[in-house]
């Protein structure tokens, strides 16, 4: 082999051992770690709270009985249309018999005390007559006579309501129980049989139905304190129901509560919205619902995902890293706007081509290597 071969073999194999060392070189510089990358996007934002809740009547009147008794008759079921007036129920008066020896002792005492005032009255009234007596001592015995006959109606009168329920001899005002307003019997918790005890200042009395009008439906739900105070009166809320679920209902909020109730160690606030009801679509009391109140709203904004942005450890302000070469990236401060949770609206620090780093880092698969 002469010289200048072999020189040039030696040349070649060096020329080929420098490049593949430089390959291999720039093979293993390349990171194993590569980032996938976002645009923003023109996007409509609504930030919107959600309330949980439900659908009860506006005004729900209690019906309780005007004397105690137990109840002989119920003419009609839950859920039917009643008017003002509409007979619900009735009672037998079932008098208690130590009220009732009372009453009658006290029926037997007037009789007695109005037997000796009569007869000392007709005796003074004949000697009045005669001038015997002044019309003074005449007068006062007048008075004694009428009031002993007023005693005795009055205590024939209590005998009367206890025995039957009333001082006229008939107990019909007293022992049916009517409708006082017109709407809908949500509820009678009572059966025949029952025993039922009349209103007053010692006893909220028994509640013989519950009426209600169906027409005029409210929202009732509860609304954590971080959201309460971003919510005024005149709202519009959209409803939906548990038990309807394709169809929507508008309300519009006219009750903020002004105290908390502190539930789970979460203060939560009542708040109420008048739900306009459609005539085809029956609503029942207690339906379960969710109200959707719009906080604020924009429309075609810069937006990108929350997912993305990133928090200085320091500061807590967000940013993001946006690539400038390949595999590349910088960071960039931004200001932020409205969110829904899921994308947020992006004021400024960023353009629309920015290309925003994907946290979610990629292995390079074999198949890419390839």
């Amino acid at each position: 082999m002469n010289k200048y071969l072999k020189y040039g073999l030696i040349g070649v194999t060096a020329i080929l051992i420098l490049w593949a060392t430089a390959y291999f070189i720039k093979q293993n510089s390349t990171p194993t770690q590569l980032y996938e990358t976002e645009t923003l996007e023109k996007k409509d934002i609504i930030n919107k709270v959600i309330v949980t809740g439900k659908v009860i009547p506006e005004d729900e009147i209690n019906i309780k009985p005007q004397i105690s008794g137990i109840i002989d008759k119920i003419f009609l079921e839950e859920g039917v249309k009643v008017k003002a007036g509409d007979l619900i129920a009735k009672i037998k008066v079932v008098p208690n018999e130590q009220s009732l020896n009372q009453a009658r002792g006290r029926v037997r005492n007037a009789e007695i005390a109005l037997g000796n005032t009569e007869i000392e009255y007709k005796r003074n009234k004949a000697l009045f007559d005669k001038g015997v007596i002044s019309s003074q001592d005449f007068n006062n015995l007048q008075l004694q006579y009428d009031q002993a006959i007023q005693e005795l109606d009055n205590a024939k009168s209590d005998y009367q309501i206890i025995r039957v329920g009333s001082a006229g001899g008939s107990a019909t005002a007293n022992t049916n129980i009517r409708a006082t307003v017109s709407g809908t019997i949500l509820e009678i918790p009572i059966k025949e049989g029952d025993q039922v005890i009349q209103s007053n200042n010692f006893n909220d009395g028994t509640t013989i139905a519950t009426i209600a009008d169906m027409t005029k439906m409210i929202f009732e739900g509860e609304v954590d304190e971080a959201e309460v105070g971003k919510l005024h009166v005149g709202m519009p809320l959209e409803i939906n129901l548990g038990a309807l679920e394709k169809d929507k209902f508008d309300a519009k909020l006219k009750f903020i509560a002004p105290k908390g109730v502190e539930e789970e160690g979460a203060v939560q606030f009542k708040i109420e919205g008048d739900l306009v009801v459609n005539d085809s679509t029956y609503v029942r009391a207690g339906y379960s619902a969710n109200a959707s109140i719009v906080l604020e709203e924009k429309k075609d904004v810069l937006a990108i995902k929350e997912a993305l942005l990133q928090f200085d450890k320091e500061t807590e302000e967000p940013f993001v890293e946006v690539e400038v070469a390949q595999n590349e990236f910088e960071r960039r401060d931004i200001e932020l706007g409205i969110s829904d949770g899921i994308d947020v609206e992006v004021v400024s620090g960023v353009d629309e081509d920015a290309k925003i780093k994907v946290w979610n880092k990629l292995e390079k698969s074999d198949d890419d290597s390839d």
